[in-house]
Parts: C-alpha cells; structure tokens; sequence
C-alpha cells in the first residue's frame, strides 16, 4: 500500500514521461498528458505507434526519450507493465505510477527490488493539484470512507 508521502514524492516531479498516451483525445491516456501539461508539469508523450500526439515529439520507448525524467506515469495493460518497469529501472528513474487498470503484482515486486516508488491502485488525476470536480469528488468520496492513502 502506498503512503501520502509516496505519492507526494512522485508528485514533485517536475518532468514526466507518460507512456500509454493515446492518439484519441476521448483516451485516458491522452487526458492524463493533456491534464499533467496544463498542471504545468513538462510531460513527454510516450506511443510507438504515432510520431506525435498536439504539435509535440512522441517517444517510442524510454530509451528514446531526450532526457532522463523524474517520473513515468503507465497508462498501458498489465504485460506492458511488466516490461516498461524493467527500461525505468535500466534507465534509472526511481518513480512510476501505473494508473489503475495498468499494475501487477509482478510490476510492484519489481519494483520493490529495484527501489523504485511504486504508486499503484491510485488515479493520479485525483492527487495531482488542482484536480477537476469529478476528482475531488472522487477523492473527497474515499477519505470520507478511509481508503486514502495515509
């Protein structure tokens, strides 16, 4: 289970990647992006399948970004998981987030090992300030019945 302190950390981050990002503007992927740049975080898409998603560079693969990031946020099922935690920890970043819906028990094992901080069964559009109404909500609805993260 993550703390608030696990999740504070991630979110000082200044430069993100988020691999998963859709092409599609309805794609939660696409939205995480969209939400984490106007959050003003610096924030490099990640797809292989297209060469870029709003004017800007799309990456193909963490290797591929310009920079090493803070952090990298997993919009992507569970196999791909798998695989994208062992480039983070290649590449040295000591952060993801894998969106609900993107964790495994084996990802978060992994990543336990490697040191990394792990955020899982969390929506980072709930935390990441300032959230848009249906996510305080939502958060709003989880402290009100003790399932935040402490």
């Amino acid at each position: 289970m993550n703390t608030q302190d696990d999740i504070d950390r991630f979110l000082r981050s200044t430069s993100l990647a988020v691999i998963g990002v859709s092409r599609e503007r309805r794609g939660f992927g696409y939205t995480v992006f969209h939400d984490l740049r106007a959050k003003g975080y610096r924030v490099f898409p990640v797809n292989p399948a297209t060469s870029a998603i709003d004017g800007e560079t799309c990456y193909a693969g963490v290797a591929s970004l310009p920079e090493k990031v803070d952090g990298v946020v997993l919009v992507v099922p569970p196999p791909r998981t798998e695989e994208v935690v062992r480039e983070i920890a290649a590449a040295g970043i000591s952060q993801v987030w894998m969106q609900q819906g993107a964790e495994s028990e084996a990802a978060i094992a992994y990543c336990h090992e490697q040191e990394i901080n792990a955020i899982h069964g969390q929506c980072i559009m709930m935390f990441a300030r300032p959230a848009a109404l249906p996510h305080r909500v939502h958060r709003w609805i989880r402290k009100a019945t003790g399932s935040l993260p402490r």
